[in-house]
């Protein structure tokens, strides 16, 4: 786990024995499918799991497990919403009054939003938590892992040319702040014809083992295109979707 350099103090009624953040360097990779098929995969072998979305303008993670009420609290704290899974979910959709009012703040105030998440909200006896972050290198990210104890972070990416210098960002950003890199999950990795059983790359050819292998990233996650997630995420049912092409990631999560 790393050390925070500015470290963030829990509610005196949490617990929180792992937490990993899920990242990417770029928008449209599907970090936060991805978030929610490790916190759902984790969950059904029997773990208490905590999902925290640090996306603050452009928070998804609630739509994909259909959470339709408000987050309530007391003077103890916030308490998550839970899943179907009963999974322990927060997110500034979960506190606002209609969760498609924009959030237009500036970085210093999501930061500090991000914070009270972490700070406010009662997460009780969590096995493990996923971070939800928002894409690239910003603020918010840089307050996660300045402030909160990462037991790693797992890279989202997707099969473009582009990917390597993606890839490079997140792996560079880590390695600075000390923080292990669990893995890397190839999202729309490539698709299977239904009627041909043939695997096309519609992005082109994988790099993604000789790029992983380049920074010394062992474990490697590939998601093919599949049109049941977008549809089991549109309503929010994300917790049925197949999760075992994440098993060699969530093996090595430590949990």
């Amino acid at each position: 786990m790393s050390r925070p350099i500015f470290p963030i103090k829990l509610n005196d009624r949490s617990n929180i024995k792992k937490v990993y953040a899920v990242v990417s360097g770029k928008g449209g990779v599907g970090k936060s499918l991805v978030t929610s098929l490790l916190a759902t995969s984790v969950a059904k072998r029997g773990k208490q799991v905590a999902v925290l979305d640090a996306d603050i303008t452009g928070p998804s993670i609630p739509k994909l497990f259909g959470l339709k009420t408000n987050a309530l609290g007391s003077e103890e704290g916030i308490y998550p919403v839970k899943s179907n899974l009963g999974i322990d979910i927060m997110s500034i959709n979960l506190v606002l009054d209609n969760e498609s009012d924009p959030v237009i703040w500036r970085g210093p105030i999501l930061g500090q939003a991000v914070s009270q998440l972490w700070s406010d909200v009662i997460w009780s006896n969590e096995d493990v938590m996923f971070i939800d972050l928002p894409p690239g290198t910003g603020d918010i990210t840089l307050t996660i892992f300045q402030s909160i104890p990462l037991d790693g972070i797992i890279i989202v990416t997707s099969p473009q040319e582009l990917v390597s210098m993606i890839v490079e960002k997140a792996v560079k950003m880590a390695q600075k702040m000390d923080i292990d890199i669990v893995g890397i999950v190839e999202n729309m990795s490539y698709f299977v014809c239904e009627n041909c059983d043939t695997k096309h790359e519609i992005y082109g050819e994988s790099h993604i083992e000789e790029i992983a292998a380049s920074y010394g990233i062992k474990n490697i996650a590939k998601i093919p295109i599949n049109p049941a997630y977008a549809q089991l995420g549109d309503v929010g049912l994300i917790e049925e979707a197949d999760t075992t092409h994440l098993d060699a990631i969530v093996s090595k999560l430590n949990i």
